[in-house]
């Protein structure tokens, strides 16, 4: 796997990790948690967290990253 890749995973995977269980403790509230990790919501939810923080925000904060690093 190249340095992007590399990046992109690091930074993406502990976003949708974050948010998954952000949005998990937001809607106890309304879910229990058991009943909420038994429906297939959740896990579509994860997944597509994850594919939007690795492939989406990885790749624009690489950009960035590498156009900083550019600058100096």
């Amino acid at each position: 796997m190249n340095d992007r890749w590399k990046y992109q995973v690091k930074t993406g995977l502990p976003w949708g990790i974050f948010m998954t269980v952000f949005m998990a403790i937001y809607q106890m509230k309304e879910k229990p948690l058991l009943i909420q990790l038994n429906e297939g919501q959740f896990y579509f939810r994860l997944v597509c967290f994850l594919l939007f923080g690795v492939f989406v925000l990885g790749y624009s904060s690489w950009k960035a990253m590498t156009k900083r690093e550019t600058k100096k």
